[in-house]
């Protein structure tokens, strides 16, 4: 009997690792199984060094109890002046018994073992058996200490599982303080009129659940806007989800955005969920938004109106709570004209647009800018960098069509070129014509034999990048490629609508066409 009741003990503390809410069923078990009745659980609390009674278990009487016990006060508080096991054949012959719960029937016996965690006193379980001493009481004495022993090792891992909560608990906060400090609109650099317009606006959107559409020229920093209205906004407890949609081809974006079923595909090895489900309670941010096909809107323009869609391959209904926030370089007033984007969906992703002007339309936050940017490298080298007055003055007189990932780059390559981390006019260099040509065009332009369109009876200057004829049927299309990067400064989506092609496209045949992507 007392080995079926030890295995159901095991069971009850090994179901949750929640102790307040095991012990009580523990005690029943005791009942009902091992004919131990009247059972008892005194918790020790750490700043007085009582005992308090923290769970009794008596179907025929009191439940619960306040009552305290001191070292040396009562049989209980024998246990806390010298932890030992306590074993009387009959309670009412030991004189300090005190019965203050009034719990115990007098003429029984009575049983109390340490609960022990680490060697350290935790507790007092206590017992008593139905009937009187029949010669058992040290054989059910010594299963009591077995429970006891379980016990302390479930609270062992209570307590442990409890510090590594709280933590991690502190971590969380800690990195929340830090994200929401790291994302906030006041540690964002910035301070021109057209700046500080997009930060109030976004810091006045970031309080509601509005879908927003940031619109600006690539390397403009529309993605930090979309962090900092998440991290400041209700929703920064959840994730925020990131997804550029024009990194995918349309069947890997479809699984991407809204997970899939196993077997829905060839590779689907597992069900999955898609940036959708993954963002819920949070912010979902859609990246290039202008560039998905026409049939994927479709499916966009469901989920934004109803909340809800199913997953590649599946046939359930999900339901989700997310906030969009979408960015595109795109003119998408045009692109609607033109029949390339819906303009039911234009309309419900431009509830709040945010406009993000380029750098060349904010000269005085160059300086600004720049040191920001020097510091992040300086950390990475781990020196200190300076620009000069001079330097200042090249960098705000340069167009910046790349913004301000070009300028992040051009101070990159300063700092490399640096030796003392002082940054004179002499580092600030943008790259030329001909540096930026690659080697192939380069030939080609230095031997009108090669290329034709750069003959002088052309009346062509040589490097002259914007004289380069890509329909030219001399042209392979490698040089094609690489002719309309150069005119679009390296740019890609740029650089498709040269071609004609969409992003995607583009950056298929720069890979497949191993062409070196430059970087400014």
């Amino acid at each position: 009997m007392l080995l079926a009741a030890l295995y159901a003990v095991s069971r009850v503390l090994s179901r949750s690792l929640a102790f307040n809410e095991t012990l009580r069923d523990v005690l029943r078990v005791l009942h009902d199984e091992a004919g131990l009745s009247r059972g008892l659980i005194g918790v020790v609390d750490a700043e007085t060094g009582k005992l308090a009674i923290h769970t009794i278990y008596n179907p025929d009487g009191p439940n619960s109890d306040d009552a305290q016990y001191g070292p040396g006060e009562g049989v209980i508080g024998l246990i806390l002046e010298k932890p030992r096991t306590i074993k009387l054949p009959r309670v009412a012959d030991e004189p300090r018994f005190l019965n203050r719960t009034q719990l115990y029937d007098p003429e029984l016996p009575f049983i109390a073992v340490p609960i022990k965690v680490g060697g350290n006193l935790q507790g007092v379980l206590a017992v008593q058996p139905e009937g009187p001493e029949d010669g058992l009481l040290e054989e059910r004495a010594q299963f009591v200490e077995m429970v006891a022993n379980l016990i302390g090792q479930s609270l062992r891992l209570s307590l442990e599982v409890a510090q590594e909560k709280s933590t991690l608990l502190e971590e969380r906060d800690l990195l929340r303080r830090t994200v929401r400090h790291q994302f906030g609109f006041d540690s964002m650099v910035g301070r021109s009129a057209v700046m500080r317009r997009v930060f109030d606006q976004a810091r006045l959107v970031a309080k509601w659940n509005t879908t927003v559409l940031i619109r600006g020229e690539t390397g403009t920093g529309k993605e930090l806007i979309a962090n900092a209205i998440h991290y400041n906004s209700p929703r920064a407890r959840n994730a925020m989800v990131r997804l550029n949609c024009a990194a995918l081809p349309e069947n890997l974006l479809e699984s991407e955005l809204f997970g899939h079923e196993r077997g829905a595909f060839t590779g689907a090895v597992e069900s999955r969920k898609g940036r959708f489900e993954q963002a819920h309670g949070g912010t979902l941010f859609l990246d290039e938004i202008g560039e998905v096909s026409a049939p994927f809107q479709a499916k966009l323009l469901r989920i934004l109106q109803e909340g809800e869609f199913e997953r590649v391959g599946g046939s359930k209904t999900i339901k989700v709570d997310v906030r969009i926030i979408a960015a595109t370089h795109r003119d998408l007033e045009t692109a609607v004209d033109m029949g390339d984007f819906r303009e039911d969906l234009f309309y419900r992703l431009n509830v709040m647009p945010l406009f993000l002007p380029p750098l060349r339309e904010r000269i005085e936050d160059i300086p600004e800018i720049a040191r920001h940017l020097l510091g992040k490298i300086g950390n990475d080298q781990k020196r200190k960098l300076s620009l000069t007055d001079m330097a200042q003055r090249r960098l705000a007189n340069h167009e910046w069509p790349g913004n301000v990932r070009e300028l992040e780059n051009c101070l990159e390559r300063a700092a490399v070129l640096s030796e003392d981390g002082k940054i004179d006019v002499d580092l600030i260099r943008f790259p030329s014509a001909r540096e930026r040509t690659p080697p192939r065009a380069q030939r080609s332009l230095a031997n009108p034999a090669v290329n034709p369109v750069f003959s002088p009876l052309s009346g062509s200057a040589p490097g002259a990048l914007s004289e380069v004829d890509i329909d030219d049927p001399n042209l392979s299309e490698k040089e094609r490629v690489i002719a309309a990067l150069e005119q679009a400064g390296w740019v890609q989506a740029k650089a498709a609508r040269i071609l004609g092609m969409t992003p995607r496209q583009i950056a298929y045949r720069i890979q497949t066409l191993n062409i070196e992507v430059k970087q400014f």
